[in-house]
């Protein structure tokens, strides 16, 4: 019998050990699974783009986008962070654009009628419809998150949740319509955009972020059309948001503003109108004016929780870096209990408390922290 040989076996493709290596891969392999659709509505072509698959019993995660921007420039810095990947495989993800507003889009000529806020969230029916999507978390920026309240309001058994970042609820008043005439004379619209898109100290402070985003606006062969978006969002009506009243959003929301964001008030106003036992307020430190831009991984951190809470993804495999450890989460704890987004920190959990189901609505048991259910914020 001939004397066995010791071998030495080498992998030619490790395992990616490197977590920005690994999120290049995962946002390939979105990019690989992305499929691109244009659909018809009363209101002209909605340019759609799909990541991932339709799962059973799960509704589609579908994102609309801010002003000055398309879907990319909005959202591909949070869906491409790597624990996001990590969630999002667990849904299909529907990122809609405005009309004229994707890349590619050809500018509209003098004197188009380009749909109001109204409108376009009257397109949103179209393309769930197309796409056979039952039902939605929604997840919206500025104009974005005011059209998918629109439709949530007018379609609310299609919506399982939203998550609103710089929502404006209200009709722009006549000193606010008289101030923005005014600004229009003296700036560029590249300017007010980037008004509307950051807070002040972003601005002074010359960011990357900024600086990126005004020459995209700049640059873009597209900016008569940004301009058509802009006009929409500032001629929207008022949502007439009650708290108790008949007008009111019914799924759980989670609101997201940025710490001295330009939208801050309107969200603590919009926080002050929408039922306590269903929204969460997440007031982000040194996030800005962008929170999904500048801090993905908090914005993953509470979107994860969102969801755990709605009953999906009970067990996520979650990275606790300052260990080198792994946690498990319970899907039984809420948001309010466990997240909290404190000032100079990426994220501090509070004691777990578990929910209990008392006549349709969640009560929490004593003694854990109530810290952003229905409350006006502070500084977290």
């Amino acid at each position: 019998m001939s004397e066995l040989q010791e071998v030495q076996i080498t992998e030619d493709n490790p395992l990616l050990q490197d977590p920005l290596k690994a999120a290049e891969l995962a946002a390939k392999l979105l990019q690989v699974q992305e499929q691109k659709h244009s659909i018809e509505t009363p209101y002209g072509v909605v340019t759609v783009t799909i990541q991932g698959t339709p799962k059973p019993k799960r509704p589609a995660i579908v994102t609309f986008h801010d002003v000055g921007m398309d879907h990319k420039m909005c959202f591909d810095t949070l869906f491409k962070y790597e624990d996001m990947c990590e969630i999002v495989k667990n849904f299909v993800v529907c990122h809609i654009d405005a009309p004229g507003q994707e890349d590619g889009a050809a500018a509209y000529p003098p004197g188009y009628q380009y749909p109001s806020l109204d409108q376009m969230a009257e397109t949103i029916p179209c393309v769930l419809q197309y796409l056979n999507f039952p039902s939605i978390i929604g997840i919206g920026v500025g104009a974005g998150a005011y059209i998918l309240a629109k439709y949530t309001l007018a379609h609310a058994n299609t919506v399982e949740g939203l998550v609103l970042i710089n929502i404006d609820p209200n009709a722009k008043g006549w000193m606010d319509w008289a101030a923005q005439k005014l600004t229009g004379l003296t700036q560029s619209i590249s300017d007010v955009m980037l008004g509307h898109l950051f807070s002040a100290e972003e601005i002074s402070g010359n960011s990357d972020v900024v600086r990126q985003y005004k020459a995209s606006i700049l640059n873009s062969p597209l900016i008569s059309n940004y301009q058509l978006y802009w006009n929409s969002y500032n001629s929207r009506r008022d949502l007439n948001l009650e708290r108790g009243g008949g007008v009111t959003l019914k799924c759980p929301v989670m609101l997201v503003v940025g710490d001295q964001a330009p939208h801050e008030d309107a969200v603590v106003e919009c926080n002050s109108k929408l039922d306590p036992t269903q929204t969460s307020f997440l007031k982000m430190a040194d996030s800005g004016g962008q929170p999904q831009i500048t801090q993905p991984g908090k914005l993953t951190e509470a979107f994860k929780y969102f969801v755990q809470g709605m009953g999906y993804i009970p067990h996520i495999l979650d990275k606790k870096r300052s260990m080198g450890g792994f946690l498990m989460y319970d899907s039984s704890v809420s948001l309010s209990h466990r997240l909290s987004l404190q000032r100079g920190e990426s994220l501090t959990f509070s004691h777990p408390v578990p929910e209990q189901r008392v006549g349709g609505r969640t009560s929490s048991s004593p003694g854990g922290s109530d810290l952003l259910k229905g409350r006006e914020p502070g500084d977290l």
